[in-house]
């Protein structure tokens, strides 16, 4: 079915002829503890699209709990009637998208499947032309700091892991906590910190478990072990919340992770929310929402980190002014035929496109 949005005028163009979704629960070297609950698995949806060229586009999206499965694979697999016939090109793709889900709006569920399908056009397009993402951007494909993270850790029982983590050259850990009450997050970032020495970089994430004045108060406690930044302390789309920690805290802030398109960025930017910016690229509008998200942070002088999806952050980071860090939670590894490995702490991308190749047999094995 050709959609009505489709660029028929443009014939040259490859087009989208078919969109594939597909539910996997794919296993996770660590399971995730957060102050909210804890993530055993990583529920993704893989998604393909192939164009009339014979190229199939990949990408992934994290629903971070299984009951979100079922209502993602059921939208991308009722979106297909209308990308199919659409240019195969991320930026006229996303800005057809925006006008076709107006009335609607982008977040939530929409907003995930359409990141979801940009981050595969960009696959997409990258290997059309046997090239990777960074190199289409402008950029080349080198090695990103990164920096490990984890959930919520037992510095005695996870110690081998955290000194695994500096074995392979990371020079910053990420842990969370919020879980119990002042006198454990102090006895969990005491602990780590003295595990890891005072050279490497510690940042802590609460996970909007807290509220500013009680954030505030720990953060009184917390800030003699030289923490890197605190991360979402309260609600994500408690700006002002976020505003008077900022204003008031030892610790910088980090927040983004939950910012929706680059309107939220601005948002938080104009609310004085945060010192640093770490954009998700799902929720942020894939390859092409994060073009707009790094210009709105290289005229606010902010720092800009990635949260998630490595395999994407690789290609983007480089391109981005102010890039910070790279977040390493590798999710779908399970089902990668070539899982991205961490060298000297760092990672690099690799092509052509994303350089995402599904392991078909882990892929059956963990279908959902």
């Amino acid at each position: 079915m050709t959609s009505p949005m489709a660029d028929t005028g443009n014939a040259a163009a490859p087009t989208i002829r078919k969109v594939t979704a597909r539910a996997v629960n794919a296993t996770l070297t660590r399971p995730v503890k957060t102050a909210v609950g804890t993530i055993p698995s990583a529920p993704l949806v893989l998604v393909d699209v192939a164009t009339d060229e014979g190229v199939t586009g990949s990408a992934y999206i994290f629903g971070y709990k299984p009951v979100m499965l079922g209502a993602l694979t059921r939208l991308l697999a009722d979106l297909e009637d209308v990308l199919v016939g659409m240019p195969a090109a991320p930026v006229q793709c996303a800005h057809d998208l925006e006008h076709y889900f107006r009335l609607v709006g982008r977040q939530g569920i929409v907003g995930m499947a359409l990141s979801g399908i940009d981050m595969a056009l960009w696959d997409a397009l990258g290997k059309t032309q046997g090239r990777p993402v960074v190199e289409l951007l402008g950029g080349t494909a080198r090695p990103v700091p990164a920096y490990d993270s984890y959930g919520v850790v037992d510095p005695v029982a996870d110690r081998k892991d955290l000194e695994r983590s500096l074995e392979q050259g990371f020079r910053a850990i990420k842990i969370k906590i919020g879980d119990g009450d002042i006198a454990r997050d102090v006895e969990m970032v005491s602990g780590v910190r003295d595990i890891i020495g005072p050279d490497i970089a510690l940042m802590i994430d609460y996970n909007q478990s807290r509220t500013a004045q009680e954030t505030l108060h720990r953060l009184e406690r917390l800030v003699e072990f030289d923490l890197h930044w605190v991360e979402e302390p309260v609600f994500a789309e408690d700006f002002a919340g976020h505003a008077r920690i900022r204003e008031a805290s030892p610790v910088p802030v980090q927040t983004g992770e939950n910012w929706w398109f680059a309107s939220d960025m601005s948002k938080a930017i104009d609310a004085d929310a945060c010192d640093y910016a770490m954009p998700d690229l799902m929720k942020i509008g894939g390859v092409t929402g994060w073009l707009k998200a790094m210009g709105l942070g290289e005229a606010a002088s902010m720092p800009i980190s990635s949260h998630l999806f490595v395999e994407a952050s690789a290609h983007v980071l480089p391109v981005t002014p102010g890039a910070h860090w790279l977040e390493f939670l590798d999710i779908a590894g399970a089902v990668l035929a070539h899982p991205n490995t961490i060298e000297n702490g760092c990672l690099t991308a690799r092509g052509p496109g994303l350089g995402i190749v599904w392991d078909d047999a882990a892929v059956a094995r963990l279908a959902v």
